[in-house]
């Protein structure tokens, strides 16, 4: 088997910065983890915010923090820091080799979507965000690692995508077609989602839109490790 994430991105239209943050680490005991955080508001406060949580998990993580003990310090961190005033949206994602599962950790409202056998199952128990109440703590899905299955992670700008334009859609219905391919790609789903949700914004986006993804196939093509980034530049005019 072989772990393909995959994110893709884009900012508030408009704003500067994107209040949005994704960070990766390597577990210390094997495996990978994604963390991504979602700032109140928009632009360049927002973005402070998601910094703060994400460094704070990522360094945990790489100390060998277990996922959940990770969320709930990235909280209480918040919470002393801005008093209870500031909240953040907060989702782990890892596949952890030594207990040999994928974890999905949750402060936030957003649902995570969970594919097994091309369906679609909804892990959308309550969850509150970090940084506001004192006692908060994440919901936590420990799901054995198996080849064709995937989750599906998201912040609340693509939940609300098209609200203002009538054109809102539910996730698992925009991804279900992709599911009928032959190749699934952890990549594909994040693109097409993103690309859904934007469109639905009339191209211009109401809010920070962020999909993260996780599809294990059932062969490696090879044993070689592949990170591949894009990043657009659109403030360097360099001829």
């Amino acid at each position: 088997m072989y772990a393909e994430f995959a994110v893709a991105k884009i900012g508030k239209y408009a704003t500067s910065e994107s209040g949005d943050t994704v960070e990766m680490i390597e577990r210390p005991h094997g495996g990978m983890s994604f963390v991504m955080a979602d700032g109140q508001r928009s632009g360049r406060s927002a973005k402070a915010i998601s910094n703060i949580v994400t460094r704070k998990v990522i360094a945990l993580l790489g100390e060998g923090a277990r996922d959940g003990v990770a969320a709930r310090a990235a909280h209480d961190y918040l919470f002393a820091m801005r008093g209870g005033k500031v909240r953040a949206d907060l989702q782990i994602l890892s596949v952890d080799m030594d207990s040999r599962t994928v974890v999905i950790s949750r402060n936030t409202d957003c649902a995570a979507l969970f594919i097994q056998d091309k369906t679609i199952r909804y892990l959308d128990e309550p969850s509150q965000p970090i940084g506001i109440y004192k006692t908060t703590r994440p919901v936590i899905h420990e799901l054995s690692l198996q080849p064709s299955t995937g989750v599906v992670l998201f912040s609340d700008g693509i939940r609300h995508a098209g609200s203002r334009t009538n054109k809102q859609f539910e996730v698992a219905t925009v991804l279900e077609p992709l599911l009928l391919e032959n190749t699934i790609s952890a990549q594909a789903l994040a693109d097409h989602l993103l690309a859904t949700a934007h469109a639905a914004d009339n191209g211009f986006a109401l809010d920070d839109l962020t999909v993260l993804t996780l599809y294990i196939h059932p062969a490696p093509p090879d044993d070689v490790r592949r990170l591949r980034v894009v990043v657009p530049l659109p403030h360097l005019n360099i001829k």
